[in-house]
């Protein structure tokens, strides 16, 4: 199946300090699971992040696995990997729906995550976006992780004048430079 999809590198932050990555993967499809992964870590080892990696049953059990470790771990960013394949049934709508729910919640309470879970229609789709030499998508999610980490870092420290963003990480989004423009 060909793919019209364009693909770009996209530049990662620049880390004043080390990052700690937590990787959740649901590997019920072992093959994808195993490329999504392979997507992540070669993402944030580029970054130069730290990787710890657990698996949990399904994709409506990583929101809660990084829920947990939001509250007892010290990790910077976590990195959601699993698949969900249409089936014949709405089971795959509650799923799809609820891990994507988790997740977001769990972002807004200030957990910084990229969300690699894919949401297919067949096996053949989910091959082509695990792929790390197709469309990456575990490299995306923990592309997406390092990002925020470095705008949370950002917003964490304060100028001369107590306002957010003094000197920060480098932040590259799609080849432009974004940071600080204060005299």
């Amino acid at each position: 199946m060909a793919s019209n999809t364009q693909h770009y590198q996209l530049d990662l932050p620049v880390f004043d300090a080390p990052v700690r990555l937590l990787i959740v993967v649901a590997p019920y499809y072992r093959a994808i699971a195993d490329g999504l992964i392979a997507g992540a870590r070669a993402t944030a080892e580029r970054a130069g992040a730290v990787i710890d990696l657990i698996e949990v049953p399904g994709a409506l059990e990583i929101p809660t696995a990084i829920g947990i470790a939001g509250r007892q771990a010290n990790y910077d960013g976590y990195v959601a990997l699993g698949c969900v394949v249409r089936g014949e049934t709405t089971h795959y709508e509650t799923v799809c729906n609820d891990s994507s729910r988790g997740l977001t919640l769990l972002g807004l309470q200030g957990l910084v995550i990229g969300n690699g879970i894919l949401t297919v229609e067949n096996m053949e789709q989910a091959e082509v976006r695990a792929d790390p030499a197709g469309q990456n998508k575990g490299g995306g999610a923990a592309a997406a992780a390092l990002h925020l980490v470095a705008l949370s870092r950002k917003w964490r420290k304060q100028d001369d004048k107590g306002r957010p963003g003094g000197d920060t990480d480098v932040i590259r989004l799609a080849g432009e430079l974004e940071g600080s423009t204060r005299k």
